[in-house]
């Protein structure tokens, strides 16, 4: 995923939130409230994932190829993220 597919993902994402709003303030079905949250939260994993492939392939390949004491510091950064996203 390059920056611009990143970038249209993230608008589309903040119209669905904007969209989420909306409905709350229109008193809307609890469900499909829900339902539009859940979306909007998949959007933003695939976002995460995205720049973690990114960061995976780009930041911590050329630590690795280097290989000195930042390519540690690069992996354990990237295994710190992994554990974040997975708790959410």
């Amino acid at each position: 995923m390059n920056k611009a597919d990143l970038q249209r993902r993230l608008r589309r994402i903040e119209g669905q939130v904007r969209g989420i709003a909306q409905m709350v303030d229109d008193d809307r079905y609890c469900i499909d409230v829900l339902t539009q949250i859940a979306a909007a939260t998949r959007g933003l994993q695939k976002v995460a994932v995205g720049i973690l492939d990114d960061h995976l392939r780009h930041c911590v390949a050329e630590a690795a190829r280097a290989g000195d004491d930042v390519s540690d510091e690069k992996i354990t950064e990237a295994m710190a993220s992994i554990e974040r996203l997975l708790k959410t």
